[in-house]
């Protein structure tokens, strides 16, 4: 998965790698498996996705509708799923990132 990704775009498997590590680095724990074109991370429970377009990586959450969103970087308006919208490494931490998913696993872990 990783290679069509970098075959496709190098910017967007940086990111995604990167991404991946985060994740991985923020809950420990947590694994990933490729489903629905993105891989998706489970920590006892999904929690969140990364999924690679065209023109952004987009990290996405199920139950996003139910965290709080201090930094309004949340995007969506359905009922539950929210994301962020990332372009580049540099808005992995300008969009806090970290700071979201540990409340990405807590809204999961609540549903």
């Amino acid at each position: 998965m990783l290679n069509d990704i970098r075959f496709t775009s190098e910017a967007h498997f940086l990111l995604v790698s990167r991404l991946r590590e985060l994740i991985q680095k923020t809950v420990p724990g947590a694994t990933d498996e490729v489903k629905y074109g993105g891989f998706l991370f489970s920590a006892d429970v999904p929690f969140c996705g990364v999924f690679a377009y065209s023109a952004h990586v987009s990290l996405e959450f199920g139950h996003g509708a139910a965290m709080p969103d201090p930094h309004k970087v949340l995007q969506g308006s359905g009922k539950l799923r929210r994301h962020i919208k990332l372009g580049s490494v540099d808005d992995i931490s300008a969009m806090h990132v970290a700071f979201y998913l540990p409340l990405a696993l807590e809204a999961a872990r609540g549903a």
